[in-house]
């Protein structure tokens, strides 16, 4: 039963992958971000190295992703890049210290990246444009 279920959901989860604009996109990878972000600080709560490690370099790599692939030709580009690379070293700095602070500080950071995010694609969709915002990534 519980390999059905595991199914389905990946199922789900890759039909939701598949169908989605570039924007949506960016909006999971941010939830990724702050889902991997969140287990690295309960992780490390109970002192559970090894996974917390691992849910923090998840959480890195997205941010890494959202770095390289930020197109420069707007004028607040190299605002958001200072703000990724900051989370970044949030992130490096709260896993080789173990330092919730730090940990929360990139997680508090990343969440309001989303959150703002998703304002701008409810605007877009309420400006009925067609998928407008879909030539930007943030």
């Amino acid at each position: 039963m519980y390999n059905n279920a595991a199914r389905t959901a990946e199922t789900y989860r890759t039909q939701q992958v598949m169908t989605a604009t570039p924007a949506e996109l960016t909006l999971m990878l941010y939830n990724g971000a702050i889902k991997f972000t969140s287990e690295s600080i309960k992780y490390l709560q109970v002192k559970n190295y090894e996974q917390m490690n691992t849910s923090c370099l998840k959480a890195q790599k997205i941010i890494t992703e959202f770095m390289v692939t930020l197109k420069m030709d707007y004028d607040f580009s190299q605002d958001w890049l200072a703000i990724y690379d900051y989370i970044r070293r949030c992130l490096i700095e709260g896993n080789l210290k173990n330092d919730t602070i730090k940990l929360e500080e990139a997680k508090n950071l990343i969440t309001e990246l989303r959150n703002t995010w998703h304002e701008i694609i409810k605007i877009d969709k309420a400006n009925k444009s067609g998928g407008d915002m879909d030539h930007v990534q943030a």
